[in-house]
């Protein structure tokens, strides 16, 4: 049997992780653990990912793609290099590179995989998360919730424990918190709750937003770097690395030279910002990240008294304030015993360990987030009333699950009924999320007289995507589906030639891949270039900075590396002047 992986696929970093020797270790590319959730192309058409294609995100912004996770499970398509890719489409590139850096480090082949999704994802958003799985060359065995996911990796030395423990897993993109108990061994999630579009990336659009008006305030209205995708691309990477710099320090200064251009003269930005300040901007976001939290203790029918442990999960809760506003809203000191970047990582790798069928001493039980449901009609004082909801399966419902109901036609005559599949809790139907929809002909009554009646049933498996059938109870023909959502799924020759494609985009970036990591980065390939074709006396450490690029390269000091490159990229402004 092949090895399974487990695989975080995050908004802005991925990791992927294994159990070896009876415990998980996130398996690393050099001296990177976790990898930029980013792809681009660079000007001679290659493929970037992970951190090539993070250093060319702000010379080529048009060409470089991050945080596509926000729109999986969408038809909506980003141009890179002449090209339209769908987010599953990218997202699958991203899985690739998970599936080179594993079989680099376990020397062996691997096409099996379990894959995260944050808690709160749409049925719409895992049916592309899997799909991307399987462009990416693997067969997924499982999706598992991140917040669960982490709980697993922190249960897995607990076994002979029994408390309540809430995950917040606050990263990137999403949002996530899950009320789990951990009892002798069995990991149960009793209720989750969350927000798909609330995480640091929010945070780093406020922040740049600070950053835009300081700008303008210094250079006035018309000196406008949103008309810009380079100067935008660098404000936002400023203001992440100022976020990062106020989780430890109380001020972060902003130096951005040679952002604009106006009548042939340099605008540059040099702003302070405070930790203060910052919080300020943030904590309406926090807020809605309490108000998750309380809906998921209501669900669990718990208090935050009942609470043993509160974990923090995430890259964005190493953000202070975060850590007060959570100890302070749920009376408890929060733990991050677990590295908050690789815990999510972690325990998809010891929940494949688990399918694998490995001696790991856990069993794990999640839920689903969501209601789902179908339309129907109501009477009410002798008037239908249609465009009512009914849950089928009730959020929170352990999986997986098999739910069934019975409903009635409207009228003896009526022979077809069209089911609609919903997902969410309002009691209009057309207030939630519609899932899919399917037309019943061919009705019969199952006694003369009365109308026909179907039974619906809905399966909801263990990856939390459903699977609906319905029977007539009349002529007991069954009509089944699985609901695609918005989504629109691949038919079998489709998804082969997408492979076909996607690997046609690999293969031509491998040289490309393999020369970034041996130190010839897109740009220091361009650095090189000025150098050998023109004089760098407008910047002449310029020669200086590729020495040290290269340097750092070699050594596998990705993080020096990173600042190097920013230097880089000014003195390129600077030469270039575009």
């Amino acid at each position: 049997m092949s090895r399974i992986i487990g695989i975080d696929l995050g908004t802005t970093f991925s990791a992927v992780s294994a159990v070896r020797a009876g415990r998980p270790g996130i398996l690393p590319d050099g001296s990177e653990r976790i990898i930029p959730s980013v792809v681009g192309f660079a000007p001679s058409g290659a493929l970037l990912v992970g951190t090539p294609a993070r250093n060319q995100l702000i010379l080529h912004p048009e060409d470089t793609v991050r945080s596509i996770k926000r729109r999986m499970g969408t038809e909506e398509t980003v141009r890179l290099h002449g090209h339209d890719f769908r987010p599953v489409e990218i997202s699958a590139l991203i899985l690739k590179e998970m599936k080179r850096i594993a079989e680099a480090n376990l020397g062996e082949p691997v096409d099996r995989a379990v894959i995260t999704v944050p808690a709160f994802f749409s049925d719409a958003a895992r049916q592309a998360t899997k799909e991307a799985g399987e462009l990416a060359g693997f067969t997924v065995d499982r999706i598992i919730n991140e917040p669960t996911a982490a709980a697993l990796a922190f249960g897995l030395d607990r076994v002979d424990e029994n408390s309540l423990v809430a995950v917040y897993d606050l990263g990137g993109g999403t949002f996530d918190v899950s009320i789990i108990e951990l009892n002798q061994g069995v990991i149960e999630v009793r209720a989750s709750h969350g927000d798909t579009c609330l995480g640091g990336d929010d945070f780093d659009a406020l922040l740049a937003e600070r950053l835009l008006a300081a700008f303008k305030d210094a250079h006035g209205p018309s000196a406008d770097p949103s008309r810009d995708p380079r100067a935008m691309a660098r404000l936002r990477r400023a203001a992440e690395a100022a976020k990062i710099a106020l989780s430890v320090k109380p001020f972060a200064t902003v130096r951005e030279e040679f952002l604009l251009e106006r009548d042939g003269k340099p605008l540059h930005l040099e702003v302070e910002v405070s930790r203060e300040e910052f919080e300020e901007l943030i904590e309406p976001l926090l807020e809605r990240s309490l108000a998750c939290f309380d809906q998921a203790l209501t669900d669990a029918g718990l208090t935050a008294g009942d609470l043993d442990r509160v974990i923090l999960v995430g890259g964005s809760t190493r953000i202070p304030l975060v850590w007060e506003m959570v100890g302070r809203h749920a009376g408890l000191e929060p733990m991050c015993e677990i590295n908050p970047d690789e815990a999510v990582a972690l325990g998809a790798g010891i929940q494949a360990a688990i399918i694998q069928g490995e001696a790991i001493d856990a069993v794990l039980v999640d839920v689903t987030p969501h209601s789902l449901g179908i339309e129907v009609v109501d009477w009410a004082f002798g008037t239908l009333v249609d465009d009512r909801y009914q849950a089928i399966i009730h959020r929170n419902s352990a999986l997986p699950t098999t739910r069934a109901m019975a409903f009635s036609a409207v009228h003896p005559e009526q022979t077809r009924i069209e089911v609609k599949i919903y997902q969410g809790e309002a009691a209009v139907a057309s207030d939630n999320t519609l899932l899919g929809e399917f037309l019943f002909e061919g009705l019969k009554p199952d006694k003369p007289g009365l109308p026909p009646s179907i039974t619906v049933e809905f399966d909801l498996d263990v990856n939390g995507i459903l699977h609906v059938s319905a029977t007539d109870r009349g002529s007991r023909k069954v009509k089944q589906t699985t609901v695609q959502a918005s989504h629109e799924r691949l038919s079998p020759a489709d998804k082969q030639a997408t492979v076909r494609f996607l690997e046609g985009v690999w293969g031509d970036g491998e040289m490309e891949l393999a020369q970034a990591r041996a130190g010839d980065d897109p740009l220091l390939a361009r650095a090189r270039a000025l150098l050998a074709s023109r004089e760098s006396g407008d910047c002449s450490n310029l020669a200086d900075l590729v020495r040290r690029a290269d340097k750092a390269m070699a050594e596998g000091r990705h993080e020096a590396l990173g600042e190097i490159l920013d230097q880089v990229v000014d003195c390129l402004y600077e030469l270039e002047g575009d």
